[in-house]
């Protein structure tokens, strides 16, 4: 049994959607359906219930999952337990950065760094949030900061940081106002930065705002967070993003863009801590501990 196939079929358990579980792992969905079929076949047990429109797990498929998942996280453990037994006494572990992280935040990243100096050498890493998580899943990364939700079994979460966040709007168009109601945006397109630099939640809100009235879209490709802003320098669509001020992500606003607090809807981004279960009782254990202690009080703006 190949390990390649056990990493396929979890994807799939996962999403339960061949199609997004293929995007998850960088490859097309026919050969993804070929692998599985090819252990369906090697256990003689049908896995998936296949329909046009839904898969589910048959009883064979619930069983092997669990055990597939083990066997995986003991294959992805092996580096850092390897490095757990040969590392010197003052190990280099790295920490996940998102973007836009904010500064009281990275205050407190610091004073983490300060705190565990005799034992740790605590580096920063920058990524999105889904490299991140994946980072720590795969032991390459200690602890990462990530926009939340993440679900993923084998890692633990606390939450460090929670973010209100404004309507990013055209500064002409609403000159002299402190605040805007969602229902004057309606009739504006919604601009997303592109899918692979925006963290998860932000599909859940665009599905929401759909729901409150705001039908109209413009999606982006091959831009970043400034292309965002150009759209809507030029009075064309709205976004959403940090209202606080000391938000890095206002590094990107141009002389046409404000970002006004909502009247009528409070968007809210969180920002949680993320490291392996396992590890907090091995070679992390005194990291954790350390980080529990400074992330312990959520910050809120």
């Amino acid at each position: 049994m190949e390990m390649l196939h056990l990493r396929y079929f979890v994807a799939v358990a996962e999403e339960l959607n061949f199609s997004a579980a293929a995007r998850k792992l960088h490859m097309a969905a026919s050969p993804l359906s070929q692998r599985v079929k090819d252990l369906e076949h090697e256990l003689g047990q049908q896995l998936f219930d296949r329909s046009t429109h839904h898969v589910t797990l048959t009883a064979a498929g619930a069983a092997l999952l669990p055990l597939a998942r083990d066997v995986l996280d003991q294959v992805n453990a092996i580096p850092w337990k390897i490095r757990e037994a040969t590392r010197p006494q003052r190990s280099t572990v790295f920490l996940g950065m998102p973007a836009g992280v904010h500064p009281a935040l990275r205050e407190r990243v610091n004073t983490l760094a300060g705190r565990v100096h005799d034992t740790y050498e605590l580096k920063r890493w920058p990524g999105t949030t889904a490299d991140l998580v994946q980072g720590v899943h795969e032991g390459k990364l200690a602890l990462t900061l990530a926009r939340l939700p993440i679900s993923d079994p084998a890692l633990e979460q606390v939450p460090v940081m929670s973010e209100r966040l404004g309507a990013v709007v055209p500064a002409e168009l609403f000159a002299g106002r402190d605040s805007v109601s969602l229902a004057e945006l309606t009739e504006f397109p919604y601009v997303a930065s592109p899918g692979e630099i925006t963290p998860a939640y932000f599909d859940q809100l665009d599905h929401q705002l759909a729901e409150l009235g705001v039908k109209k879209r413009i999606r982006l490709t091959n831009t970043g967070y400034g292309g965002t802003s150009e759209i809507i320098s030029s009075g064309e669509a709205f976004s959403i993003s940090m209202l606080d001020e000391q938000s890095p992500m206002h590094g990107y606003r141009l002389d046409n863009v404000i970002v006004l607090p909502f009247t009528d809807f409070r968007p809210q981004l969180d920002t949680g801590l993320l490291w392996r279960r396992d590890r907090a009782d091995g070679d992390l254990h005194g990291l954790v501990e350390a980080a529990k202690a400074v992330f312990a009080d959520p910050i809120t703006t």
